[in-house]
């Protein structure tokens, strides 16, 4: 017999909080009371059946300052039937990956009735997450307390609470004492060593586990690179022929870790069980607005909005806006350059040390502006992509990642493009390559881990010391973890971890022959990011939500896209080279079309090289052939035993058969 949730109680004699939802503080009695009742109501009745308590109770609130923080938790089974629900896949007995049931439980590999680690914590708090934003609205046309705030059937009334601004924000709780674990075999012992990928993965989940997979396997994978170009680099510096090997092989390099990043990924997305999890359909990102109609998919009411809108909105303001920036980022790159021109004339002029040193500034100014511009451009980016009124989130993550790649993309590097095909100076294009991947590497380490963990650090000894002034009879570390948690930063996601991977990509990738050493700095700093990721993910942001994630999604095709250009550029570079130009010292035309067939010939090789390298090993290939049997064979067998019932239940004809 199937298990409902109607049957089950909802009463946990020891709550184990996991998320916390914090109200705004002018919150009317009325309101919170409605939302507590749909949190804990039954499912049938169209409640979470979810367990809720405020973070103080009617004696503490006495005590401590009042903060409008509630705790959510669930009872094991309900969070078991949740599993079920959003198709979370767990490795079978047979050590098959299938999506759990609650009915066949026992099926599973360590299930039992007294194991409480059978769910990671990151899932439990993807389910309560999954049914927080499944609460939707029946018979309700608004919030109780706000007429304003108007709802209709099938809104998550999650989403209508945030964006009306009742509720400021949903996060889950960090785990002490599992944290404290992470952190003692991720990175507080700084050594060459792997990271603990499967532990990363069940505290986090899984798009921020592949984020720092890749990341380790990004970093090892450039050690050959580093460790060829440093005697090239040493010396056969002015000898750019012979960088013709080096070119080659970092071309090849280029394609075969991307293709075996792929199988790895495969590997470890399958042990998850994210490899196999079907897709659920889709919702309606919360930003999303238009007027109010019956959805033709779904057959729900919710926002419509026309897309003929959207594609004017895009066309007519953010496609001249993007080539506006990118017209801005080209004048402020010819700025630079007029300072270079600057900057040499005056060397020339003194030829002192300290001139010496000043042909440097520039660079690493035109760096800092760059990292500058950068940042203030993602802030219009996301504004322009919100304002386009994507309806899935999947689409607004597309086109903000166009925009941004774009920009960056064309503002980090044009400036090394025009040096390397205009100008053709290549040791400028030297000194800025490595002007430019240092202070971007030293700049991103700052802003993003040490300056947000020093702010961290001082907002949590003002609240230790505000929790101790009040010297109270009670235990206050949950109180005080809420209030510590509440006000760090918020983690936006993976896009500008895998962006600063990208542009160091490029870095690496485009200007090989010219600078070999980019590959040694590379992994020095990556080395050092992995660490400096880790502390603030575990100490300076709140705990994100897991995402269940499958793959590194679109940043596999903007890696490969890099890949691709980098061959032509550095055919390019080395047929611009003084030495292959004396060998075609009459004719320039058999010079282009000797390189522009050598680099026909490593893009043929290279989409070769990705076509023989299966994305999936072998024995996964087979295990999700076979599950795909199953499905199958399991759909016929339901079907089978629906016309056997249907067949029961026809009436029989009355009468006798006729005499033969």
């Amino acid at each position: 017999m199937k298990v409902t949730l109607s049957a089950l109680d909802t009463c946990e004699s020891s709550f184990n909080p996991l998320v916390v939802i914090e109200l705004a503080q002018d919150v009317k009695e009325e309101t919170k009371e409605w939302l507590k009742n749909r949190i804990i109501a039954k499912k049938k009745d169209g409640g979470a059946q979810l367990l809720f308590r405020p973070l103080l109770n009617k004696y503490e609130k006495e005590t401590l300052e009042n903060q409008n923080l509630y705790l959510v938790g669930a009872t094991k089974i309900r969070l078991l039937l949740g599993a079920e629900a959003v198709g979370l896949v767990k490795e079978c007995n047979d050590a098959a990956m299938r999506a759990f049931t609650y009915g066949t439980r026992h099926n599973f590999k360590d299930f039992h009735d007294n194991n409480e680690d059978f769910l990671t914590m990151a899932e439990c708090q993807f389910i309560i997450k999954h049914e927080l934003e499944n609460l939707r609205a029946r018979e309700e046309k608004m919030i109780p307390g706000y007429p304003q705030a108007k709802l209709y059937p099938g809104k998550s009334l999650m989403r209508r609470l945030l964006t009306s601004g009742i509720v400021t924000q949903v996060f889950p709780l960090h785990d002490g004492e599992a944290l404290k674990k992470l952190e003692d075999t991720w990175y507080t012992r700084f050594s060459l060593k792997y990271q603990p990928i499967d532990s990363i993965r069940g505290y986090f989940g899984e798009t921020i586990a592949l984020y720092f997979g890749f990341l380790e396997y990004f970093t090892f994978a450039l050690i050959p690179m580093a460790v060829i170009g440093l005697p090239y680099y040493l010396f056969v510096w002015e000898d750019y022929d012979k960088y013709v090997i080096f070119a080659s092989f970092n071309l090849i390099w280029s394609t075969v870790i991307l293709e075996v990043w792929k199988r790895g990924c495969a590997n470890m997305t399958y042990r998850w069980g994210t490899l196999v999890m079907k897709r659920q359909f889709e919702e309606p990102r919360p930003g999303f607005h238009g007027v109010l109609g019956i959805n033709s998919v779904t057959g729900r009411e919710e926002p419509l909005y026309s897309s003929y809108k959207r594609q004017l909105r895009i066309y007519l303001v953010s496609l001249p806006f993007v080539c506006l920036c990118l017209y801005f980022s080209l004048y402020v790159m010819m700025i630079y350059f007029d300072m270079e021109v600057w900057a040499l004339s005056l060397h020339e002029d003194s030829g002192s040390e300290w001139t010496n040193v000043l042909l440097y500034v520039p660079s690493i100014i035109y760096a800092i502006v760059i990292e500058i511009m950068n940042r203030l451009y993602r802030y219009a980016a996301e504004f322009l992509t919100s304002w386009e009124n994507h309806r899935l989130e999947s689409a607004y993550q597309n086109h903000l990642v166009l925009k941004v790649l774009v920009f960056n993309f064309l503002n980090c590097f044009a400036s090394l493009f025009y040096i390397a095909f205009v100008l053709k100076d290549m040791k400028l294009l030297r000194q800025s390559l490595a002007t430019l991947l240092i202070t971007s590497q030293i700049l991103n380490q700052v802003v993003e881990s040490l300056l947000p963990y020093w702010l961290q650090r001082k907002h949590c000894a003002q609240v230790k010391r505000k929790v101790q002034a009040l010297r109270v009879d009670m235990d206050t570390t949950l109180y005080e973890q809420v209030l510590l948690e509440k006000e760090m930063e918020t983690y936006l996601g993976t896009f500008d971890d895998y962006l600063e991977l990208f542009l160091q990509f490029g870095y690496v990738s485009l200007f090989s022959c010219v600078y070999p050493l980019a590959a040694a700095f590379a992994v020095l700093n990556n080395f050092t990011e992995v660490n400096s990721d880790a502390l603030k993910m575990c100490r300076v942001f709140k705990r994100p939500f897991a995402e269940p994630s499958a793959s590194i999604g679109v940043w596999q095709l903007a890696f490969e896209t890099m890949s691709v250009i980098s061959v032509v550029t550095n055919c390019a570079l080395i047929g611009m080279s003084p030495q292959v130009n004396a060998v075609f010292p009459e004719s320039k035309t058999d010079l282009v079309l000797i390189v522009v067939a050598v680099e026909h010939s490593l893009l043929a090789l290279k989409f070769i090289l990705a076509f023989a390298i299966p994305d999936k090993p072998r024995h996964i290939q087979m295990k999700l052939a076979r599950l795909e049997f199953e499905s199958l064979e399991a759909l016929k067998q339901q079907q089978m035993k629906l016309v056997a019932e249907n067949l029961k239940e026809e009436p029989r004809e009355d009468g006798k058969e006729e005499a033969t």
